[in-house]
């Protein structure tokens, strides 16, 4: 920005210019004080003698017409110089950017804003950011730097090159660093009236005179933008009469030719369509949806419960067709009905009930094993369908059976505006798709459901009062609480840190009260096949661990887990209570010198015709001497020195054992590593990218 024009426009803030000032400030720019004369010395000013000293000049010009002069000169200097401004007719640019620069001067002396002349320079910058956009981008923006100024020119920008010419303009005025809203008004003149009205003042009086210098002739854009600043009916024709006499009288003075700007056409903004091979686009959209499915059926299978694979096929629906709304409906056990299936969104649907043998367009879709699309469109529905209309809010249904083998497990409902059924129906493949993962994973939920319920059947026999249920389900927590009381003695003895086993022993406690409050509950709750999962376990423990403050800052923990399923066969606190007692004297072999821990999971292994999974837990420490590795997990309390032998490896050894697992470890100078096989989950299988390796023993 030119440094008389920033200087001039700080001393218009601070209201302290006289024309000595003023002409000191002129002096100091040659080519702006021989402007000034010649425009003194014109036949608009030439009274009887010439003018030559600058500040009478200055004083029969006048304050306003300096002003004028050296903001529109500075800008016009400044933005002339950008790169393609030569080869591009700027005449209709600056008569647009003079006019609204008037215009808003004048608004501004309206409504009593206190810098007209910086309301002059906003007017006059309003649509600068489009020859940024012609210097940056010469071939695509040059059919659009001539184009209407609207909103489908911003859009075009948008789409064309990724930012608008009012972002350009406010991102070039920003980088001056005025004490002003004046980038703020740049950026916001394209915005609707209606969020302006609380908008800052200058902002305001940009957005009126934008619209009256493009916009004179739509009465009603006129309307709105006029009550911005309160301004009468008949201030637009005064306010642009006054305009085009003063940009007239300006262009003469600047030496600017601005004839025949109105006769330049002025077309709409134009964005030309990207070529596009038909063979590829299909191809890219195959892939594009084999790798969506891909990732659809991972998201169901890592879904616990019926409950939750249901929230999660609902969502993804919404999120991959465009659907306001998806509900499911089951088939009952006997085939004869759709049964709406409860979510935490939808709780009425599970009194809703279609009758398969009814007809309808939902349940033939299900008979037919084919999608259905049903709108609003004069024909009589059936009234199943009515009711979902209304329940989802929509004009239209998209009915996706849920087929998993030769047998319909039921159909996803997903509601959509009527323009949107051709889209959906282009996309028929991706949905049958769709559909097919959810039914699979559907399916698997069920048959874990039916084997639950039979356990949960054995096991009612087993146990007829719920006490026994809960006193069983109490001793978990109770056995770690006693184990950690002895550590906790140990460590009073040794006056160590006791931090992060109080609030271990507070967490478990809490567990304690809940499950003696569930006596109150009828059924009993039993787990048909304890199952822990190692990475939601692995995270349960490092928290623990972070919101105790129990790592030191030059202790670092690393977990690498694979993506593959991660199932145990056992209770996750019993996991947890091992990777407690291994991380903390992990932790505290590496609390003086620092270090790191790795907490791995190694995938799968075959030992003696048994699947397992590895489970490591090493650290860089010093390592453990061959004393410490002798009586390793010995159940007796160790009174050998050193950091890294802890209290808590004999319960790690017996809470393995409790799991059916084994565990190992190895040590020298370069760390210590605890490996541990626990048994595989039942429905756990071997990764491709982590083949099963067979193993004699660890």
């Amino acid at each position: 920005m030119p440094q008389i024009l920033i200087k001039l426009l700080a001393h218009l803030q601070a209201d302290d210019l006289g024309m000595p000032e003023l002409a000191a400030l002129v002096a100091k720019d040659a080519g702006m004080t021989g402007k000034i004369l010649t425009v003194a010395n014109s036949s608009a000013y030439h009274r009887n003698s010439r003018q030559p000293n600058l500040e009478q000049a200055m004083v029969a010009l006048g304050t306003d017409m300096i002003k004028t002069l050296v903001i529109s000169d500075s800008v016009f200097q400044t933005f002339n110089s950008f790169p393609n401004s030569g080869a591009t007719d700027l005449r209709a640019f600056w008569k647009n950017s003079l006019t609204a620069a008037v215009l808003a001067r004048e608004v501004a002396r309206r409504i009593d804003y206190a810098q007209p002349e910086e309301a002059y320079l906003a007017g006059l910058l309003h649509n600068v950011g489009r020859l940024a956009l012609l210097a940056t981008a010469p071939k695509e923006y040059a059919f659009n730097f001539t184009a209407r100024d609207d909103e489908d020119l911003c859009a075009v920008e948008q789409r064309t090159l990724q930012i608008t010419h009012a972002e350009a303009g406010a991102w070039l005025i920003e980088r001056w660093q005025l004490d002003s809203f004046l980038a703020d008004s740049v950026l916001y003149h394209h915005e609707p009236s209606e969020r302006l009205e609380a908008a800052h003042p200058l902002i305001r009086i940009v957005r009126v005179a934008h619209v009256l210098s493009s916009h004179a002739n739509d009465d009603a854009l006129v309307d709105e933008a006029r009550a911005l600043c309160g301004l009468g009916p008949d201030a637009p024709d005064e306010l642009l009469g006054l305009a085009a006499r003063q940009v007239e009288k300006a262009a003469i003075h600047l030496g600017i030719d601005l004839a025949g700007a109105d006769d330049l056409p002025v077309p709409a903004a134009f964005a030309p369509p990207p070529p596009v091979d038909p063979v590829q686009q299909r191809l890219s959209e195959e892939v594009r949806n084999l790798v969506l499915v891909s990732e659809v059926g991972q998201t169901f299978a890592r879904q616990q419960g019926e409950s939750g694979l249901l929230e999660a096929m609902t969502r993804s629906a919404r999120i991959l067709f465009d659907f306001e709304n998806a509900v499911v409906l089951l088939e009952n056990p006997t085939g004869q009905a759709l049964i709406g299936a409860p979510t935490a969104n939808q709780q009425r649907i599970a009194e809703f009930t279609v009758p398969l043998a009814k007809g309808g367009a939902v349940a033939q879709a299900a008979l037919d094993r084919r999608l259905g699309f049903i709108r609003r469109d004069g024909r009589p529905l059936g009234l199943a369908e009515e009711q979902l209309l209304r329940m989802l809010g929509t004009e239209s249904l998209v009915c996706l059976p849920l087929v998993a083998g030769a047998r319909c497990l039921g159909v996803l409902i997903g509601g959509v505006a009527t323009w949107q059924l051709p889209a959906c129906q282009k996309r028929e493949r991706f949905l049958q798709a769709f559909g097919a993962q959810a039914a699979g994973a559907l399916e698997t939920a069920m048959s874990e459901r039916g084997h639950a319920r039979r356990q949960l059947a054995h096991v009612a026999e087993e146990y007829r009062e719920a006490s026994r249920r809960v006193v069983h389900e109490v001793n978990n927590p109770l056995s770690i609480i006693k184990n950690y009381l002895s550590v906790l003695d140990s460590k009073l003895e040794r006056q160590e840190p006791v931090s992060a086993e109080l609030s271990i022993l507070n967490e478990e406690i809490d567990r304690v009260g809940q499950l003696v409050g569930s006596l109150t509950e009828i059924q009993p709750k039993v787990d048909s096949a304890p199952a822990a999962d190692v990475a939601r376990v692995v995270d349960d423990v490092l928290r623990l661990f972070r919101t105790t403050n129990f790592i030191p800052a030059n202790v670092e923990i690393v977990v690498s887990m694979l993506d593959a399923d991660s199932r145990i066969e056992g209770d996750p606190d019993i996991l947890k209570q091992i990777l407690v007692n291994l991380v903390k004297n992990a932790i505290e072999a590496l609390s003086g010198s620092g270090g790191r821990i790795e907490i791995a999971n190694r995938g799968h292994v075959n030992r003696e015709r048994r699947l397992y999974l590895e489970l490591v837990v090493s650290d860089t420490g010093p390592g453990l001497s061959r004393e410490v590795l002798a009586n390793l997990f010995s159940a007796v309390k160790s009174t050998k020195e050193g950091p890294h032998h802890g209290l808590g490896l004999s319960i790690v050894h017996s809470l393995v054992k409790k799991l059916n697992g084994h565990i190992a470890c190895r040590s020298g100078t370069t760390g210590t590593s605890f490996e541990i096989l626990l048994p595989a989950h039942a429905g756990a299988g071997a990764p491709a990218a982590s083949p099963v390796r067979a193993l004699g023993s660890v």
